[in-house]
């Protein structure tokens, strides 16, 4: 009897595989924003997509890992989730962002000293000091450190990005953050400046795994924070001080060059032509608030030993249109992006208020992912969607397949567990029936105009 019992359960375990292995779990937004990131399922059938419109898959062509999406934790970010939120609140939203069980957000990017998105201006050396005996981060212990810690007790393989938006002011020209360019006397204490902030938050049991030399270097003339650094004055700093320092100190955190839009992929490229500045860059970061995503590319094909990092890109009341918004992240963006070779992407602010801020002189009318009230609001925004898109299916560590792009615009992925995702938009304007085929197994699926979908089987 008990033979016979041990069989029955293997029996129904097997059945129960197969039933399991026979569906795609899907994730739809519809223009209607009543409709967003749906849950539904439907069939997986063990043969090729018997249709003539069709997207394939290609399982055994296996292009970059990635390492996930997500949002920028800014000083102001911290700020309102630390004091509109209740804890009890706080810790509801962050297992909303920061969980598979939510959005699924595995990747964040911290300011180094103050952006456009912090109360005041501020450095960590605040008077000329070549020794740094005056280097204190006080103003993120206040709020980005409590809040990242939350953050890290709930998901602790977030993946974390710093980015300067500037020196301290007596380190450059210009005398203040901003503006004014490095001074050549500076290269070395600025070396250590960066050094010290990774080892400051590993103090406070924090993990930088990636830094950028500068914040948007083309862009000197903002009204905050920022410094002008040219493609040969970054190849210089990393090449004779920052790599060399943090080779010497053993210190591990990946260094990204120049963190900046799309519009010049000769920027890094003139960077990783000299080897001996190469040897210590792990890739390059982009924005896309010029330029195109193919980029990436050009810079992936003149350098494919070199990882590209999509770094920040921020919504807000310039395109005011949530689904067009929801298609152009997952299609334009997300899609882009890693077709092209990215690691990750990551959009700008987590979180602001009710009036766009708190804000330090830079964009007014940024959105973050969501927006927290001072009242305790939480309002989802276009981003948060299509974080979800992404979160639900790809998991870290998953690898991007080739597929094709003939009718959608999508992106595929063979997750570490074996699954496999894509997610797709469909710019049609009648309803559509498309296979998606992948290796000997494929799902036909009806697309509504302007849907976003994710699949996972």
């Amino acid at each position: 009897m008990k033979i016979r019992a041990l069989f029955f359960l293997m029996a129904f375990a097997i059945v129960t595989n197969c039933i399991s292995a026979g569906k795609v779990t899907v994730w739809s937004s519809l223009p209607d924003t009543k409709a967003l990131l749906v849950k539904k399922a439907i069939k997986l059938n063990s043969k090729p997509a018997q249709i003539n419109k069709k997207v394939e898959i290609f399982p055994d062509q296996t292009c970059q890992s990635v390492e996930g999406v997500g949002a920028a934790l800014t000083h102001s970010s911290a700020y309102v989730f630390h004091h509109n939120l209740t804890a009890q609140r706080r810790d509801s939203l962050f297992k909303v962002l920061f969980t598979p069980a939510g959005i699924g957000i595995n990747y964040t990017r911290l300011c180094i000293g103050a952006s456009d998105f912090a109360f005041n201006l501020f450095s960590y050396s605040e008077t000329e000091d070549f020794s740094l005996s005056n280097f204190n981060i006080q103003e993120d212990e206040k709020d980005v450190i409590p809040m990242l810690k939350e953050i890290l007790a709930i998901n602790p393989n977030l993946q974390i990005l710093a980015s300067p938006w500037s020196p301290p002011g007596w380190m450059k020209t210009s005398g203040s953050m901003v503006g004014g360019k490095l001074r050549p006397d500076c290269y070395d204490v600025y070396a250590e400046y960066l050094i010290k902030y990774i080892e400051a938050y590993r103090q406070h049991g924090i993990t930088i795994h990636a830094l950028t030399v500068q914040n948007e270097p083309e862009y000197g003339t903002a009204a905050y924070p920022c410094m002008d650094m040219t493609a040969k004055e970054q190849q210089i700093f990393i090449r004779y001080f920052l790599g060399p320092k943090m080779q010497k100190k053993g210190i591990k955190t990946k260094i990204i060059l120049f963190d900046h839009n799309c519009d010049n992929p000769d920027y890094p490229i003139s960077i990783l032509n000299d080897p001996d500045t190469k040897k210590f860059v792990d890739g390059s970061g982009f924005h896309l608030y010029k330029g195109e995503i193919s980029a990436l590319c050009k810079v992936h094909e003149a350098h494919p030993d070199k990882n590209i990092y999509f770094t920040e890109q921020s919504g807000g009341g310039w395109a005011p249109d949530f689904d067009q918004n929801v298609r152009w992240y997952v299609g334009e963006l997300f899609a882009g992006a890693m077709n092209c070779w990215s690691k990750n992407v990551l959009l700008w602010n987590l979180a602001l208020d009710e009036n766009d801020g708190p804000k330090n002189f830079g964009c007014q009318n940024c959105w973050g992912v969501v927006r927290v009230t001072s009242d305790g609001r939480i309002e989802k925004n276009a981003e948060f969607y299509a974080i979800g898109h992404y979160g639900k299916v790809v998991q870290p560590g998953a690898v991007r397949l080739v597929s094709n792009q003939d009718i959608l615009k999508g992106v595929a992925f063979r997750n570490p567990d074996n699954s496999f995702a894509y997610l797709a938009v469909y710019y049609g304007t009648t309803p559509q029936t498309i296979g998606i085929q992948c290796g000997n197994s494929s799902f036909v699926y009806t697309f509504k105009p302007g849907e976003v979908v994710s699949f996972l089987w």
